[in-house]
């Protein structure tokens, strides 16, 4: 089984509840006495587990960054489901999807998967080209997250999105130009949610696969939103709408 990096108490916190018998190291800085850290030891030792007292200098060398915060841990790489039909045929509500076409920054990918994760989003697609995996950096974003929203990078988003339809999940898009606004999409059903990078928005295949486009209204002197924040308001609008 593959092994990777997580660092930050957040990340470390989620794998200890979530999968501590996927932990195969725990470092920790040595010199850090706060109520933080003895917060932090104190869950180490409740999941059965014993850390390694680690200076500052070797910590860094692990992560490959200063901003460890004194935790770094060598995990197995957590199983979701095993693809995304899986997980579909698994879902017993309609599913919420989030579909990122071409975001590469890891520290957005980490901020769209802890809005996905707190609105209740199933998955997150992108994909395999133009975009980001999970890395070190992607994982302390998402505060966790990154254990328990599955993500699945896609050889072919247009075929996938289809497939998507297949399945009548409807495909909204969000797009500048769009017609109307998200406030007048129906999310109650089976829906994926569609961004594009900052800046040069979803590709036009993609955008050609999208049952609906829709537009986030901005009232001031901004042109759009930051991807993660996109995300957020329209995962989160679709959450309105679930329970209400």
């Amino acid at each position: 089984m593959s092994q990777k990096l997580l660092f930050g108490f957040h990340a470390v916190t989620v794998r200890l509840k979530v999968a501590p018998q996927s932990i195969r190291e725990l470092h920790v800085d040595a010199s850090r006495q706060d109520q933080r850290m003895k917060q932090f030891l104190a869950k180490v030792e409740e999941a059965g587990m014993r850390a390694i007292e680690s200076d500052d200098d070797r910590l860094q060398q692990m992560a490959g960054t200063h901003r460890h915060q004194g935790v770094v841990a060598r995990v197995d790489a957590v199983q979701h489901a095993r693809s995304l039909d899986d997980l579909l045929d698994e879902l017993t509500e309609p599913p919420l999807l989030l579909v990122l076409d071409g975001v590469t920054d890891p520290h957005n990918l980490g901020a769209c998967l802890r809005v996905a994760d707190g609105a209740g989003a199933h998955a997150v697609i992108a994909p395999k080209d133009h975009a980001v995996g999970i890395n070190a950096t992607v994982a302390k974003v998402a505060s966790g997250a990154a254990e328990t929203v599955p993500y699945f990078m896609l050889t072919n988003l247009a075929r996938t999105l289809g497939e998507l339809k297949e399945r009548d999940i409807w495909v909204v898009g969000t797009s500048d130009d769009a017609p109307g606004d998200l406030y007048q999409a129906d999310f109650r059903r089976g829906t994926a949610v569609v961004l594009g990078a900052e800046g040069s928005g979803m590709r036009q295949l993609t955008r050609k696969h999208c049952d609906e486009l829709v537009s986030i209204p901005m009232m001031g002197g901004v042109e759009s939103l930051n991807v993660s924040v996109a995300s957020g308001v329209c995962l989160y609008e679709a959450l309105r709408q679930r329970r209400g």
